[in-house]
């Protein structure tokens, strides 16, 4: 037995004081209705309706399973009417997770523009450089750094943006140690290391005029996870370093920094949003990884400008 169909199928009759009106209304056979309300009452074992050849009446059972069967299948209207717009209307809890650099520079700036356009949604971000368990964390959608494919996986991936590293210094520092002219004077210079999964700490791997290029480094004076302290110690002057073009743009323009080697570019790191399915995708995650795509393209096009 289809219990809320059998529900909703008493409701009409209890409201219709008849089975053939009810069935007219339900599109079913008057056959239809009464074994449904049949069942109905065998389940309970209770009787809802006294009939008669001419109309059919509540019982007071009746009468009070009437008024729980009206508040059961409103709140499953509504419950169904939430779940279908969730992929209409962004509402609700959206929890995401990001990288800590890129996160700072791109997602929150990005978050306030889209928190103001969709005044339902509440937004839960955590920024690490850790790769998280997205289920068992139970995110809806993460960022997901790589400088290769990504390995497979059930999730779906949603390209963003690429994102090569540059090699930057500061003027400071330049006069004094004298500019890199070619990729070999690099081991001569204090060359700070930005230690993540996707570069190993004891090389540098670049792409310029000669193709690419692999540069053994010397041991570092500096080695640390985060991109945005690393810049920190590069504008200080503490030596030479690669850094993520998206973040130091506006540093490169102020002329804090200065970029070493311009016609070379460490290898480039593609970001991706990933989230667990397309079929039914909820409008808030849609929403959002079309948002962030839209405002990093036209944040990099306003930089580079």
């Amino acid at each position: 037995m289809d219990l809320l169909r059998s529900m909703r199928i008493f409701t009409r009759v209890a409201e219709a004081s008849s089975f053939t009106a009810a069935a007219q209304q339900l599109d079913i056979t008057t056959a239809q209705a009464s074994r449904a309300v049949t069942e109905l009452e065998t389940h309970l074992r209770t009787r809802l309706l006294n009939r008669t050849t001419r109309r059919v009446a509540l019982t007071d059972a009746g009468n009070r399973y009437l008024a729980r069967c009206k508040e059961v299948t409103a709140l499953v209207d509504l419950s169904e009417a939430e779940a279908s717009n969730a992929q209409v209307s962004p509402s609700g809890v959206l929890r995401m997770h990001a990288p800590i650099t890129f996160g700072q520079h791109y997602v929150v700036p990005a978050l306030t523009r889209y928190l103001d356009a969709h005044p339902q949604v509440r937004v839960e971000l955590t920024l690490s450089q850790n790769v998280p368990d997205m289920l068992d964390e139970g995110y809806d959608v993460f960022l997901q750094i790589t400088t290769s494919t990504l390995p497979d996986s059930a999730l779906v991936s949603n390209r963003i943006c690429s994102m090569p590293s540059v090699l930057c210094a500061s003027p400071r520092y330049l006069e004094r140690a004298g500019v890199p002219r070619t990729i070999d004077d690099l081991p001569k210079h204090a060359c700070l290391q930005l230690v993540t999964a996707f570069f190993p700490v004891d090389r540098w791997f670049f792409d310029g005029p000669q193709g690419s290029v692999e540069v053994e480094l010397p041991p570092g004076r500096l080695r640390v996870n985060a991109a945005d302290a690393l810049a920190v110690a590069v504008t200080d002057g503490l030596g030479i370093a690669p850094l993520p073009a998206l973040s130091v743009q506006p540093l490169l323009k102020s002329g804090a920094l200065v970029r070493v080697l311009p016609e070379w570019e460490l290898q480039t790191m593609t970001i991706y949003a990933m989230y667990a399915s397309r079929q039914y995708l909820d409008a808030k995650i849609r929403t959002w990884v079309d948002f962030l795509r839209d405002f990093v393209d036209g944040t990099l096009r306003t930089e580079r400008a």
